[in-house]
């Protein structure tokens, strides 16, 4: 008797995004591309469903309410989840913030500037976590 063949498990993405409409539309791009999502709306939600959850990356909103940003946000995941430490992508409308600029020259982590088209999105969550299963 053979056992059925175990499907991979889909990690999903952890999305942190404060702005419903903008949430909607990356939920539904990243979705359409075969990336199953978890939504949150601020960096402390995050920390508290990374502290337990598995997640194939990470799509952070560089401002987030309630005191943790995204640059918070990757702090964290450098310090407790280094997995996720290089698959991270951070989405903003704010590229001009000097602070913004400081965190992603820290960070290395790659950045999608909104508004932003889809495909070019996509192409760099591909390019950070891989592509969807």
């Amino acid at each position: 008797m053979s056992l059925p063949a175990l499907k991979p498990t889909i990690l999903p993405v952890l999305l942190i995004e404060d702005e419903p409409a903008v949430m909607a539309y990356v939920q539904a791009a990243l979705e359409r591309s075969g990336y199953p999502v978890v939504c949150c709306d601020s960096g402390v939600e995050a920390l508290r469903l990374l502290t337990n959850g598995s997640f194939l990356g990470v799509v952070s909103d560089m401002r987030t309410p309630g005191g943790v940003d995204g640059g918070q946000v990757h702090a964290w995941i450098a310090r407790h989840r280094p997995d996720l430490s290089s698959k991270i992508v951070f989405i903003t409308g704010d590229i001009a913030n000097e602070e913004t600029v400081a965190t992603l020259r820290e960070t290395g982590a790659p950045c999608v500037e909104k508004p932003f088209r889809v495909q070019q999105f996509i192409d760099v969550v591909q390019q950070t976590m891989g592509k969807a299963q």
